[in-house]
């Protein structure tokens, strides 16, 4: 699996984790007492996995171009 594959799957992987954890914030996902606090962090560390991988996905552009540059001289 090349990088852009593998990051593009972690920002579908943080997307989802965001979304469950909103719902369960806006409490429609079910009538059990929600912990703020743990959905906070879910939703910090959901952002954060998000924004790893698209500096992966951003190096990985750089990275092509650069080889893209090379061949072209």
């Amino acid at each position: 699996m090349d990088p852009i594959s593998t990051a593009r799957y972690g920002m579908m992987a943080a997307t989802r984790s965001l979304s469950a954890s909103a719902g369960r914030v806006a409490g429609m996902a079910g009538g059990d007492a929600v912990d703020y606090a743990s959905e906070a962090v879910t939703q910090i560390e959901a952002k954060q996995a998000f924004a790893a991988n698209v500096g992966v996905i951003k190096i990985a552009d750089e990275m092509w171009r650069s080889l893209l540059d090379l061949q072209t001289r």
